[in-house]
């Protein structure tokens, strides 16, 4: 079996969009009637229900931002009745306000079906055991591809992240053969094995790394040190997780699960919609979401659409790997960071908005230190006091962003000035 529903990954073009049609008028009805957020975005558009018809009316609805979701923060987006809802998972916002996505069980059923299709399209099968380090909770990446692998009907190990010595031992003794995590973990992985002599005990045949940006350099690394093959996988904690698209053995992008996720590419600034093939901004609505539906929401993360056929016999769209942003949000480790919460937490602690945050990637692993200046008062305290401002600042940093950066308190006026917009990230990662 190469395909998990190979009805809905082979549909025809005719098939897949006469189901997106009517899942799409459907989901518009019940968000308009159902969400008050909506309806007066859709009003303050001239925009009903009764005038999205196909697919084709996608572009008259309004777009949806994560400022919009931090201002309807926690329930103003709810689609279903509270007590239907059986789970929330979450990311953090801009301003410390984190982002909530609810679910159904219908909802969790769905997203678990489109983690295994990525699982299956990685060579998963019933006989494997998948060794899941994603993190668990309400970070996304653990819970999609744990259940993915129980749709799949696979042994699952739901590792989380972190103790490596564990880890090593679990792959070994359980003999895993799919790994799933951040491609810079699987590489800290391979490094580990490496070094203690362990390569020829590992039994791994497949990797789904997703949740940060990783180059085609580092496929190739993880792949030679593993011994294994390495899949993409992308989602979003607003759209589902992991799992929106996934990437099969051609390695050319990635599959979007288009019967449950319309996707659009439009120019960032002018928001129009862009033909394939064409550079820009990925916007997704969410068609069979029963929570948490979002409409033609802008992601950020640029990329490019295809319908080039594919050797592996699917026929649903394909994206690019991300390449960058058209906001301000770094991921680093797998966690989304905005300057604009470092910020909050400086003023917040009494120290000056003039900070810098150095990003660089070593042995394949995001380094992330955050240099802020001090004010006069404060570089005249003594060494053992700057210290304990250094390690109360880190801990109220990790406490916003759930990721610990190094901190370097610097002598005042030591961060460069500019006339222009002030360089707040200096990103020295290769991808």
């Amino acid at each position: 079996m190469n395909y998990f529903q190979e009805d809905m990954e082979r549909a025809s073009r005719e098939t897949m969009r006469d189901l997106q049609s009517a899942r799409l008028t459907e989901t518009v009805r019940r968000v308009y009637a159902n969400v008050a957020y909506y309806r007066r975005l859709m009003d303050a558009r001239g925009v009903t229900p009764a005038d999205i018809r196909s697919v084709d009316d996608l572009p008259k609805l309004p777009f949806l931002t994560k400022d919009d979701l931090r201002d309807a923060y926690p329930y103003g987006l709810l689609a279903a009745p509270l007590a239907e809802t059986v789970r929330i998972q979450s990311t953090s916002g801009t301003t410390g306000r984190r982002v909530v996505a609810f679910y159904t069980q219908a909802d969790i059923d769905l997203w678990e079906e489109c983690c295994a299709r990525a699982i299956i399209a990685a060579g998963g099968r019933r006989h494997d055991v998948v060794h899941v380090c994603y993190g668990y909770g309400l970070f996304t990446g653990g819970p999609g591809l744990n259940g993915g692998s129980h749709k799949v009907g696979a042994l699952t190990l739901p590792m989380s992240s972190g103790n490596t010595e564990r880890q090593i031992q679990f792959m070994i003794d359980l003999g895993a053969t799919i790994l799933c995590c951040t491609p810079s973990y699987a590489a800290f992985l391979a490094e580990t094995i490496i070094e203690k002599g362990l390569r020829d005990k590992i039994n791994l045949k497949a990797g789904i790394f997703g949740a940060e940006a990783w180059s085609e350099e580092m496929r190739r690394d993880i792949e030679e040190k593993l011994g294994l093959k390495a899949y993409d996988i992308y989602g979003l904690t607003e759209i589902s997780g992991p799992g929106v698209s996934f990437e099969c053995g051609e390695q050319t992008g990635l599959h979007v699960n288009e019967d449950h996720f319309l996707v659009e590419c439009i120019d960032p600034d002018t928001g129009e919609t862009l033909p394939e093939g064409e550079k820009g901004e990925l916007v997704f609505t969410s068609i069979s979401k029963k929570a948490f539906p979002l409409l033609r929401y802008r992601t950020r993360d640029i990329c490019v659409l295809s319908r080039r056929p594919c050797s592996c016999g699917r026929t649903l769209i394909k994206m690019s790997k991300p390449m960058g942003r058209s906001d301000d949000m770094l991921i680093i480790r797998g966690v989304n960071v905005f300057p604009s919460q470092i910020e909050t937490v400086l003023l917040n602690c009494g120290f000056p908005p003039n900070y810098q945050i150095i990003l660089d990637r070593v042995n394949y692993t995001d380094t992330f230190e955050v240099q802020v200046e001090m004010t006069p008062e404060m570089f005249s305290d003594t060494v053992r006091d700057i210290a304990a401002k250094e390690a109360d600042l880190l801990n109220s940093l990790k406490s916003m962003l759930g990721i610990s950066p190094k901190v370097t308190l610097t002598a005042p006026r030591s961060i460069a000035r500019s006339e222009g917009k002030a360089v707040r990230v200096i990103d020295k990662r290769k991808v």
